[in-house]
């Protein structure tokens, strides 16, 4: 079983949801990086959500727009977000992390050597924002073969019947994007989400996570309520960048949020 399959085994048994934080590595600089993700972890995260910068993050709202740019100004590359999973690995070995991002950054390294040298360094899971899974056969193959789980997007657009083919591609969970925008935008319809949610049940067990739109506890409790997981991005994103010169101020930001999140989901349960 995969660290993602057991993670979320375990919080069924405990009748908790999943929380999953995001983060740009190498945002604000990449010797921040691992420490961020160790916080995130002891402040209530379940599983760690590691955004790979890329110059060009079409489905990112101007927050994580600003990580990358940060992060890229540091030269921060696909080969350096690996190594810093392999960093993290040495004290933690049970989050499961997974890697979100964009195809080109991959392509240049190779499938295959993206696949070997992820697997190696203790990725769980890959989300690639733009390789569908009509087009990704390749890279689910090579993940795979690494014990990787390839992690795929649904949007509320989503037509029943490729709903159906994506759910089939899918391991380790189901990613729901709640809104019709990029992260960070508008507000969350709770009642038209668990509706969509209703309707991906019909093709999966896997997990679903919401993403997108979830900015706070009280967002986070109320997609907990009938989500398996919920990803938050652009509100921690945005801390980070509040406190970038503040290496303390913004680690406590982080985990106060965080914090806020886990209780509110946990009291919700």
């Amino acid at each position: 079983m995969s660290r993602i399959a057991s993670r979320f085994e375990q919080l069924r048994t405990a009748g908790r949801k999943a929380l999953i934080p995001y983060i740009t590595a190498g945002d604000p600089e990449p010797g921040a990086t691992v420490g961020l993700m160790h916080t995130l972890v002891d402040a209530g995260a379940d599983l760690v959500e590691l955004g790979v910068p890329f110059s060009d993050p079409q489905a990112d709202g101007p927050v994580i727009q600003g990580a990358c740019e940060r992060a890229l100004a540091h030269h921060v590359t696909l080969s350096n977000v690996i190594d810093m999973v392999a960093e993290f690995r040495r004290t933690d070995g049970d989050t499961p992390v997974v890697l979100m991002g964009y195809l080109n950054p991959i392509e240049t390294m190779g499938v295959e050597a993206f696949a070997s040298r992820a697997g190696a360094a203790g990725v769980d899971g890959v989300l690639v924002v733009d390789d569908p899974p009509e087009e990704s056969e390749e890279l689910i193959r090579a993940l795979e073969s690494q014990d990787v789980d390839p992690i795929f997007l649904l949007a509320p657009t989503t037509a029943d019947d490729r709903m159906q083919r994506i759910c089939a591609s899918a391991r380790g969970f189901v990613y729901y994007v709640s809104l019709k925008g990029v992260t960070g935008a508008a507000s969350l319809a709770a009642d038209e989400v668990e509706a969509k949610l209703a309707s991906i049940r019909k093709y999966t067990q896997l997990p679903l996570g919401v993403g997108f739109g979830i900015r706070d506890a009280e967002s986070a409790a109320r997609i907990g309520a009938f989500a398996d997981a919920v990803v938050v991005g652009s509100a921690i994103v945005s801390r980070v960048a509040d406190h970038r010169d503040d290496p303390d101020g913004m680690r406590h930001a982080v985990a106060e949020l965080v914090g806020s999140m886990r209780s509110a989901l946990d009291r919700a349960a």
